[in-house]
């Protein structure tokens, strides 16, 4: 579906991990069609930079940089959204990190790090972010899973599959919660998507390999899990909640 420059009006988002890859995707699309921005990611300048760039393109956009895994800067997040907006009405749990190593072999820093970032941020997020949108009587969350998190990790070892598996889980528990107070909580489940974290973390000849085997036979792109993303922050998916919608180019049917 085209952009419609006004079908985030009046809508304020927060993105996680926008810095980079899909969550800068998912930036652009939002104000693009017309949301105000909070631009959230681990790195300063990265944050900064994706801020800058959609107050070029005549957005209202803040950066909030920080660790979703740690509440402080969580609620530093939302302090940035609430002194600037006044709300926030749509959430997305982008920021994750992966690691590739086998169980044999994760130690348990390694193991923390990664739950952490992708299943504990996801919570912390979204737990700041129910008083402003049960206030508003709207809210949208839309929490980043995988194919992971229905199968096993292409990528990523068991801690990352462990986490995204819990994202789900927990997707389904929070729209069961929220629904009556007008807000509805999604997952997207993407598949080998061309991103930056992609590129540096699997051989480019794998890569070919496994992008070759899916029935379309390619990389997804960040701008089209954004579309996917924009649709659940609509008001075209009032009537889905507690859902996890699959992009992955055909290499997960269930």
């Amino acid at each position: 579906m085209p952009n419609n420059e006004s079908e985030f009006k009046g809508r304020v988002a927060i993105v996680t991990g926008a810095g980079r890859g899909m969550g800068r995707a998912v930036a652009h699309r939002l104000a693009a069609g017309g949301a105000k921005l909070v631009v959230n990611d681990v790195s300063q300048q990265s944050a900064e930079s994706v801020a800058t760039e959609l107050r070029g393109l005549g957005t209202e956009a803040f950066s909030a940089p920080g660790d979703i895994s740690k509440s402080t800067d969580v609620n530093d997040m939302m302090d940035t959204a609430i002194t600037n907006f006044g709300v926030a009405h749509i959430l997305v749990n982008n920021a994750g990190i992966l690691r590739p190593t086998a169980v044999i072999d994760i130690e348990e820093d390694e193991w923390d790090l990664v739950v952490s970032v992708n299943l504990r941020g996801t919570y912390l997020c979204s737990r700041a972010a129910l008083p402003t949108m049960r206030e508003a009587g709207w809210g949208r969350i839309v929490n980043f899973s995988s194919t992971a998190g229905k199968n096993v990790s292409t990528v990523g070892g068991a801690h990352y599959t462990a986490a995204k598996a819990g994202i789900l889980g927990f997707t389904r528990h929070l729209a069961k919660e929220e629904a009556g107070y007008g807000i509805t909580v999604n997952s997207v489940c993407p598949g080998l998507i061309d991103t930056e974290m992609v590129r540096t973390t699997i051989d480019p000849d794998l890569t070919k390999a496994y992008a070759a085997s899916f029935p379309i036979p390619r990389l997804g792109e960040p701008e089209e899990v954004a579309e996917l993303v924009a649709f659940l922050a609509s008001d075209r998916a009032a009537y889905i909640t507690g859902a996890s919608l699959d992009i992955n180019g055909g290499d997960l049917m269930i």
